[in-house]
């Protein structure tokens, strides 16, 4: 039993080294212009030893969750080297009647609160979802921060599991710096064609909101 379980400790040790040599190649291949989505949700010691672990890889961004406190937010900041913090805020995946009750508000409320702990802890940006991000650029405070915005559903795409939603242009209209698009493209509907006209679609409508 213990020869087997060292072979196995020894293989897996061996794949990720292997995984980890790919990892290194890919960030080289794309200018490290890679977002690390960790969503790191843990004690401030173990936030900042993950945050020192991924700068060989130098991530353009890498993100915590708010609600893991003040001081593993600023952690994570204190050890960022070259990358961007993000904060995460509330999950679009989230509704008002569950936010309600694991954060005792509002999803817009309770944004608004995470953002502003996350702005004086030094983080860089935050993740919401994009119905919050009117009211977010209504505040002068919270400018320099960028915002980020995953729950982007083009018409054409189902929801899944995201309660809070916008299309790809309602989002970039109010007022989000980058959006973070998953399953639209990976998984489009047949009806839309391949994961590359896909994002030639996304992209498009950008463009279009952009002007």
């Amino acid at each position: 039993m213990t020869g087997t379980l060292a072979n196995l400790v020894t293989t897996s040790w061996g794949e990720a080294c292997h995984d980890l040599s790919i990892l290194r190649r890919l960030f080289s291949t794309v200018g490290n212009n890679v977002f690390w989505d960790g969503k790191w949700d843990d004690i401030p010691n173990t936030t900042q030893g993950a945050a020192k672990a991924i700068q060989p890889l130098s991530p353009l961004f890498f993100n915590v969750h708010a609600a893991a406190g003040r001081k593993a937010i600023e952690r994570a900041v204190a050890n960022k080297g070259h990358s961007k913090v993000l904060g995460v805020t509330v999950l679009t995946s989230i509704d008002p009647d569950e936010c309600q009750s694991i954060f005792g508000d509002v999803p817009r409320k309770v944004v608004i609160r995470f953002a502003g702990m996350l702005l004086e802890e030094g983080a860089d940006g935050i993740i919401c979802s994009p119905q919050e991000l009117t009211i977010l650029r209504q505040q002068p405070a919270l400018q320099e921060l960028l915002m980020i915005t995953p729950g982007i559903r083009p018409a054409w795409a189902a929801a899944s599991d995201q309660k809070r939603v916008m299309t790809p242009g309602e989002a970039v209209k109010a007022g989000a710096d980058y959006l973070v698009i998953g399953r639209p493209i990976t998984q489009p509907p047949k009806e839309t064609g391949s994961p590359v006209t896909a994002a030639n679609l996304i992209a498009e409508e950008i463009t279009s909101a952009l002007r």
